[in-house]
């Protein structure tokens, strides 16, 4: 795996733990702010690092997407913005973990 690939794959393992144990009531105030500073920080990498993991952004994105969609709906400005730095085609589902996604 190409180093920008495993520092990725480290950070959305972890990412997606930390949301895993947080509790399933979820306060969704702070998504926006949130989601703004992941949308800046995709935005400040260099094409290149981007071009290597951007499959499986696509995947731990999409399935945050089908998760926040039954709680705030597809067409909220939150789930645009996400979907803004997506490439793929959104995961079936909040579980949809086909490799490479």
């Amino acid at each position: 795996m190409d180093m920008y690939r495993d520092i990725y794959d480290f950070a959305a393992k972890v990412g997606s733990l930390e949301g895993y144990v947080y509790p399933k009531e979820l306060d969704v105030s702070y998504l926006p702010v949130w989601v703004d500073h992941v949308v800046e920080r995709y935005k400040a990498l260099p094409e290149e690092a981007k071009k290597q993991f951007q499959d499986l952004l696509d995947g731990t994105v999409g399935r945050a997407v089908q998760s926040l969609i039954p709680m705030i709906g597809k067409d909220d400005a939150t789930i645009k913005k996400l979907m803004g730095i997506m490439k793929g085609d959104l995961p079936a589902s909040y579980d949809d973990f086909k490799k490479g996604r």
